[in-house]
């Protein structure tokens, strides 16, 4: 695969989640990075995107470490955290249903004090507009375009402090779960990567969670969550060039000495990779006027 090929990289946190993304890269082959850190990586049929998968396991920390050092390795154009979690809107969110977050919150961050007791102070980042978009027209519909929140506890009492702590400041977030704040702060401080974070409905966060979970609902809701991302891959189409290259890139017939290769971003300079030129040249700047109506 070739430096320029468009990239996306999902996330999940689960085995189940994993595995229901797995199911739509059909040749996806293990890449392991110098850290230790693994993905598998492949190509989504029928479209222009390949994809890189990873399992990183629960929470948010740890998913903003894994998925710094995931960005920062496989420079993907999208990025998007695939999985499950409980319904704050039983009566309208129900099991099996998908969330597609148009905002994530970070539930924990306030000030305690002797007079007003926890003063809340919300964290919140936006999706990516572009991916958001694709959503809406792919899924028209089909799933809840709705904020959700992120905390790092699983929620599994509807009468808990933390429940109404969510009912009372978070009154808008359809669905609860652990990782997603992780993620798109990660994508936040990478110049802007296009985020998005696509949730199964796996229980309604109360003391039923325990039944749903063992009737199975975890892996439906993550099956019906890796669906979604793919029906947006499918609808969403690459902005760029990409800056990725495979996690361990083979080496071409490009790569022989003297071999000249224009640039990936504005064909305005030559690159020479690995060669060695010996002699004097003159070279010319093209202007390459790009149409920018769209």
């Amino acid at each position: 695969m070739s430096e320029t090929e468009p990239t996306v990289v999902i996330l999940t946190a689960l085995p189940s989640e994993y595995d229901a993304v797995r199911t739509h890269i059909p040749d996806a082959e293990e890449r392991v990075h110098d850290e230790g850190t693994y993905v598998e990586w492949g190509r989504l049929p029928d479209t222009p995107w390949h994809v890189a998968i990873a399992e990183l396991g629960p929470g948010a920390l740890n998913a903003a470490v894994l998925t710094e050092r995931i960005v920062n390795w496989l420079h993907p154009d999208v990025l998007l955290f695939v999985g499950v979690a409980g319904s704050l809107k039983k009566k309208d969110v129900k099991l099996g249903d998908v969330v597609v977050g148009t905002k994530v919150y970070g539930i924990h961050g306030g000030k305690v004090t002797a007079t007003n007791g926890f003063e809340v102070r919300p964290e919140a980042w936006h999706s990516s507009h572009r991916l958001e978009q694709a959503a809406r027209f792919a899924l028209r519909g089909k799933v809840h375009l709705k904020p959700i929140a992120v905390g790092d506890v699983v929620l599994a009492d509807a009468k808990s402090d933390i429940a109404e702590h969510l009912r009372q400041h978070y009154g808008d977030a359809a669905a609860i779960e652990m990782e997603g704040s992780g993620v798109v702060h990660a994508a936040h401080l990478s110049s802007g990567l296009d985020a998005l974070v696509i949730r199964g409905i796996s229980d309604y966060a109360d003391a039923g969670k325990a039944r749903a979970d063992a009737k199975g609902s975890q892996p439906r809701a993550a099956d019906a969550a890796a669906a979604a991302a793919m029906a947006i891959l499918r609808k969403h189409r690459p902005t760029r060039a990409s800056k990725a290259g495979t996690p361990t890139p083979a080496a071409s017939d490009d790569s022989q000495e003297g071999s000249l290769h224009p640039s990936t971003y504005g064909g305005d300079h030559l690159d020479f990779r690995g060669s060695t030129f010996n002699a004097p040249f003159t070279a010319k700047s093209v202007n390459h006027r790009r149409d920018n109506t769209q």
